[in-house]
């Protein structure tokens, strides 16, 4: 860290006053952090200057000022999350996800729990002819081990791959749980399973049995009255794969949870976001990479942040309200709601929309404008005015800004995200 450094290019040397006594404010910072940082005075003709050299933070520390853990979010300073402390500490440990689950185990065991038949399918791989081929390809990938007492699956292996998640103990409360409800309440449950198969092998069963517990709707197309389903498969297939592949494992005693009512879908699932719900469309940080990078090899996801994409993109086609992302007590969850009239959605739905399209122009390379809002929810040119209100309202938020607020005229406004 500088200082007597210009904030903004060519960033001259400017000087500072700061701190006179270097060696004295060196030992201040070591009795209030716990670790050593080295200050240097660099004499200049423009002014004198200051060199903060910061050591990097030891795997499996985290530093606290007055009993505050506290971390950086863009500008500011904010309390770490208790998902975030946890991921500190773990540092150095061995990953959850690669210890085993079921050890001394024989060949025939192995393949008796996991679908091998399936993963080499969906891996697009001829099935080997010999038993020795599958445990070899097996090891391979990592999904299990060769131990003197037999073979080991880990826990990656089992979740990614097994016949029954139930074999695996210490993994049965982390098979994806559905609830269906007669109403729009918790009151009526009209069915509550769970779906017992791995995550690899099981993931097209799980996603057609989430779609066949989904309410038709009646629409009227061309004149002509058509049944659907009321959010399409495409938007459950993206999200139940983000909620699997980004839950967080370690927390215990939870699951993805697939709630179903009678206008909308709820996903859920353990751990809060790693990434900010608001930056969910241009980012992407995977909480299990190699857990991603598998299910992205057996053609689940694509591991390039397009996921949420998809959805917001398929809630535009099929004019469904904007999906909510919200993040809660350990948990992350999102809302698909049915389809329902532009008249019938409240200004939260209307300006979370607004911003959700914003976004979705954005990485696309293209701008919103009053007729691309319009676009979204069909309406005709002239309603041109709602459009306007809609973005006025997303701008009186500070979700979305002007792309050139000294542009004279409004009339032909283009608008980009506020983090843009």
């Amino acid at each position: 860290m500088l200082l007597g450094i210009g904030d903004k290019p060519p960033r001259p040397v400017v000087g500072t006053k700061a701190f006179r006594d270097p060696v004295a404010m060196a030992e201040k910072l070591f009795h209030a952090l716990g670790f050593r940082v080295e200050i240097e005075e660099v004499g200049h003709p423009d002014g004198r200057v200051l060199v903060f050299t910061i050591p990097s933070r030891p795997r499996g520390t985290a530093y606290h000022l007055d009993g505050k853990y506290l971390m950086r979010a863009g500008g500011a300073l904010v309390p770490m999350s208790e998902d975030h402390l946890r991921k500190v500490f773990a540092e150095g440990e061995p990953s959850w996800l690669e210890e085993h689950t079921r050890r001394g185990l024989e060949a025939q065991h192995v393949v008796a729990l996991l679908d091998t038949q399936t993963f080499f399918d969906l891996l697009k791989l001829p099935y080997p002819s010999h038993r020795d081929g599958v445990m070899d390809r097996l090891s391979r990938e990592r999904l299990i081990d060769t131990l003197d007492s037999g073979y080991a699956i880990r826990r990656i292996g089992a979740l990614l791959l097994a016949k029954k998640i139930d074999d695996f103990p210490d993994l049965a409360r982390k098979a994806a749980r559905i609830v269906v409800y007669t109403g729009t309440s918790k009151l009526e449950t009209r069915l509550d399973q769970t779906w017992e198969k791995g995550y690899a092998t099981g993931f097209q069963g799980l996603v057609q049995l989430i779609m066949n517990q989904l309410p038709q709707n009646e629409i009227i197309e061309d004149a002509l009255r058509k049944e659907t389903k009321l959010v399409p498969e495409v938007i459950i297939r993206e999200l139940v794969a983000n909620a699997l592949i980004h839950q967080d494992l370690t927390i215990s005693g939870t699951s993805i949870m697939v709630e179903i009512y009678v206008n909308r879908v709820e996903v859920s699932s353990p751990g809060e976001p790693v990434v900010p719900v608001e930056r969910f469309i241009d980012g992407y940080q995977s909480r299990n990479e190699r857990l991603a990078d598998l299910m992205r090899r057996c053609h689940i996801c694509e591991e390039k942040s397009s996921g949420i994409d998809r959805v917001v993109e398929a809630a535009e086609i099929f004019q469904l309200p904007a999906p909510d992302f919200r993040p809660g007590y350990r948990r992350t969850n999102v809302t698909i709601f049915g389809p329902r009239p532009f008249e019938e959605m409240d200004r939260q739905d209307r300006v979370r929309a607004c911003y959700q399209h914003c976004c979705l122009r954005y990485v696309m390379g293209e701008k919103m404008s009053n007729q691309s809002l319009r676009e979204r929810f069909r309406l005709p040119e002239e309603r041109a005015e709602t459009a306007s209100r809609i973005l006025r309202d997303a701008l009186d938020a500070r979700l979305v800004k002007l792309d050139n607020p000294e542009a004279a005229s409004k009339r032909y406004a283009r608008y980009v995200p506020f983090w843009a």
